[in-house]
């Protein structure tokens, strides 16, 4: 950081004389240059500096103490947020109305006396504004130039407010604090369902179902994890990843997760529409809020909104570089509000962490949640051991009725079930199983990506429970020689009385209508042309009663 000369360059003498006054020193030259080099040097004598320092209301001296404790500089957004700005005033201005004696904030009260500065430093993230100690300051403070004892520069380096996840993690010390047990409640543990939905999802893009619709979580992780491309199924990875044991599964997910550039927590979170071309970094906050939670206890109940509470006192940028709450273009789903601004923290960035803790590590078996009497949200939650929830026995077996039903436990091979939905039509899942049937049209559609009903039939004596019913070998087999042999079709038909009014039906307008002739007084009404018909027989004096029509 600059030293204190240079931390005045930009100043002007009335600046400088004020400095000066509020110091109580003589400055009676008229050159900026030797003004300033006379500062420079007076105000690091150590007695004079701690009587300063000692003189300083309490609200300034907390302003400082933080400022010394975070290694000498803090970014802007985040020290005025705290301790206040300092007023906009050119020179004029600022000596009629003798600002520095009425200072509106703490800011002030250390800027008027050269103790805080501002610049721009760069960092990981770019060009970021800070206030600062100047450096040769910050050296005289923290040897002992205060009349209070203050962290040394060394522990201050360690205790610096957290810019980045490494000096968050340092302090080792977790936020917010343990659940009451106002806060315990209802118990929703963590589960590895995502493997089985991942199973699902994988089948459902290789067969072309586009009735079934993964919410966008899955999809952004599949993609990361590189087992789908452009919704395109990866056969390789694909089973690799469905044949390797559930634990191995869910960890590749994670990492997956955790390594992610693309995954991005805060354009999935629902309730907000993200737009404009900004962007933000979703994994280096992703990792900085995962240095946090590692400081909590594992498998202690801890206070959700006291974990947030912290986190925005402590590191409210965690997410935006330079503090920046104006240029992302967010608003809020149900009435197209903008929330833009510091003040809407809470619906942005503490909401941003409540779904990053309840919804994203939940769903990746991380967190177990507790939701408390009378809340519809969770208000604590636990974090857990991972491999305490898998069952890596996938060791179920399917069944299979003679109707060609099968029910597929969540706990069977996940590579089976992905395999043997190919082949069928799928039904709700009920419970712990998935169900599907064998039709004519599933076996085609099979058929048409090179599946053969033998590899099905394998696949089921393997894996079934009590074996192939005779009857459903013998049609399976039967279909794969001779194709569908019988179908089952829904037909209107017309009945009339006498076999005269059939023949009069047929020489009018209304023959075109009608369609196969089972008898001479049954016929079959082609689709969607009852109405036809019935205009027609009414023009032939008849008037038609129809049974049975769905509305």
């Amino acid at each position: 950081m600059p030293d204190l000369f240079h931390s005045l360059l930009n100043q002007d003498i009335g600046h400088l004389r004020i400095i000066a006054e509020l110091w109580g020193l003589e400055l009676n030259s008229r050159s900026v240059d030797a003004a300033r080099e006379k500062l420079s040097v007076s105000l690091l004598e150590p007695n004079l500096l701690a009587e300063i320092m000692d003189s300083l209301a309490p609200e300034a001296d907390s302003a400082i103490t933080t400022l010394v404790n975070s290694g000498g500089r803090i970014p802007w957004p985040t020290f005025t947020r705290r301790y206040g700005d300092i007023r906009e005033a050119g020179a004029g201005k600022r000596d009629r109305e003798k600002l520095h004696l009425k200072p509106a904030s703490a800011a002030e009260i250390l800027y008027y006396r050269g103790l805080l500065a501002r610049a721009f430093f760069d960092t990981e993230k770019g060009p970021q504004e800070f206030a600062y100690i100047p450096d040769d300051l910050l050296e005289a403070i923290s040897q002992g130039g205060t009349g209070s004892p203050r962290a040394s520069k060394k522990e201050a380096l360690s205790l610096r407010d957290a810019s980045s996840p490494e000096e968050a993690v340092a302090k080792n010390e977790p936020l917010g604090r343990a659940a009451s047990p106002g806060e315990r409640g209802q118990e929703i543990l963590a589960h590895d369902s995502i493997l089985d939905d991942a199973t699902t999802f994988l089948a459902a893009l290789r067969m072309g179902k586009s009735d079934w619709q993964p919410d966008l979580r899955l999809r952004a992780l599949l993609s990361t994890a590189k087992l789908i491309k452009e919704n395109i199924p990866q056969t390789d990875a694909v089973k690799i990843f469905l044949e390797s044991s559930r634990r191995d599964a869910l960890v590749s997910l994670q990492h997956a997760w955790i390594e992610s550039e693309s995954f991005n927590e805060l354009r999935l979170m629902p309730g907000i529409i993200c737009e404009g071309e900004w962007k933000n970094q979703p994994q280096e906050t992703r990792e900085f809020l995962l240095n946090l939670l590692d400081a909590i206890p594992e498998g202690k109940w801890w206070s959700l909104n006291a974990f947030v509470r912290d986190v925005k006192q402590k590191y409210a940028d965690f997410q935006r570089p330079a503090g920046d709450y104006d240029s992302w273009f967010i608003k809020r789903e149900s009435d197209g509000q903008y929330l833009r601004g510091f003040t809407y923290w809470d619906q942005v960035d503490g909401a941003l962490i409540k779904y990053f803790i309840t919804n994203i590590l939940h769903w990746l078996g991380q967190v177990d949640l507790c939701i408390a009497e009378g809340a519809t949200e969770p208000t604590s939650f636990r974090i857990t051991n991972p491999e305490s929830l898998v069952s890596n026995l996938e060791s179920k077996k399917i069944h299979i009725s003679s109707q060609g039903l099968i029910s597929v436990p969540r706990l069977a091979p996940r590579v089976v079930r992905y395999q043997v939905s190919r082949f069928c039509e799928w039904e709700e899942p009920k419970e712990d199983d998935y169900r599907y049937h064998i039709s004519t049209n599933s076996l085609a559609k099979a058929k048409e990506q090179g599946l053969k009903v033998e590899h099905l039939l394998a696949l089921l004596a393997k894996h079934s429970e009590a074996g192939i019913p005779p009857t459903l070998v013998k049609a399976l087999k039967r279909w794969e020689v001779n194709g569908t042999e019988a179908r089952v079709q829904t037909q209107v038909i017309l009945k009339v009385s006498k076999p005269e009014i059939l023949e009069e039906m047929r020489r009018s307008k209304a023959a075109r209508f009608l369609g196969e002739v089972l008898s001479p007084t049954t016929v079959v009404i082609r689709s969607g042309a009852i109405q036809k018909v019935k205009e027609a027989l009414t023009e032939l004096g008849l008037l038609t009663e129809v049974e049975n029509q769905d509305e």
